[in-house]
């Protein structure tokens, strides 16, 4: 229901620190090797470096969790390389052509990062955030719970049940709220017109009187917090920053490109298509 954030928390450097010591102290066993298939060898730092060029994983999974599975992968994609030059794969017009095409695109991608990595430097991030933080422009917030259900008379019947003291809204929430009742910290135009409306007008630790319909249904409000939003922290913000600035760098890079390549297009039935830029 919520709107997207502007921007998004990056990712926690402790757990790389504690990968990169879980890792040394494997490596110093079997003298860093993970396998050997048919005489070839799968090594710890092999592992090591799959896990770590996916932030994904390494911020969320363990790096002896991780081995085990990737170990796997490795030795079964090592066995069908292995029968693939035995099978002399690379000398097939299949090979050559799909080997061409990832040199082509390994070629435009390693172009594009060196490019675009001259543009992302220290200063051009801190600049960025530090004009985010200028015209950052505070807003209130409202920090809620919800219980979503289908029907205004179940709403009501919880409301009911609130008034009583009958249960807690945390209980009813998990026996009734067809979403997560937890919605954290937001401004007015990060909900649909009906919710903000309701739940702007309502003071801290009170629930609705009333259901709120909206088109997810209907729903019964707790405003646990209200404040005025703050800028968020440089690290919260920075890897969003980067991002940002490697999508422009990208944009301005192609325009650069068209702008000093001589180009004809046509169109599907062969007629030349006219720059307009050129008019």
């Amino acid at each position: 229901m919520q709107k997207k954030y502007i921007f998004a928390t990056s990712a926690a450097l402790v757990v790389l620190i504690a990968g990169a010591f879980t890792y040394k102290v494997y490596a110093e066993r079997n003298n860093g090797i993970a396998a050997v298939v048919n005489g070839e060898q799968i090594t710890m730092a092999e592992i090591k470096e799959a896990y770590e060029q996916n932030p994904q994983i390494s911020s969320s999974v363990k790096f002896e969790d991780f081995y085990s599975h990737a170990l796997d992968v490795m030795v079964n994609s090592k066995l069908a390389l292995q029968a693939a030059t035995q099978a002399n794969i690379q000398a097939t017009p299949e090979y050559q052509k799909q080997l061409a095409n990832l040199q082509d695109e390994v070629a435009r991608q390693v172009y594009l990062d060196q490019l675009v990595s001259s543009k992302i430097t220290d200063e051009n991030i801190k600049k960025v955030y530090e004009e985010y933080v200028a015209n950052f422009k505070s807003a209130k917030e409202v920090k809620a719970k919800h219980i979503l259900v289908d029907s205004e008379s179940l709403a009501k019947e919880i409301i009911a049940k609130l008034d009583s003291k009958e249960a807690s809204f945390d209980d009813l929430a998990k026996q009734n709220s067809k979403d997560q009742p937890d919605l954290g910290y937001f401004t007015e135009e990060m909900m649909v017109p009906e919710f903000s409306k309701a739940a702007f007008a309502m003071e801290k630790n009170t629930y609705s009187k009333e259901p709120v319909k909206t088109e997810f249904g209907y729903h019964v409000i707790f405003v646990e917090d209200i404040r005025d939003s703050e800028a968020l922290p440089f690290e919260a913000v920075e890897e969003q920053i980067k991002a940002n600035l490697a999508q422009k760098a990208v944009a301005e890079v192609v325009e650069d490109l068209n702008k000093n390549a001589t180009i004809e297009k046509f169109d599907i039935n062969g007629k030349k298509i006219e720059n307009k830029a050129a008019e």
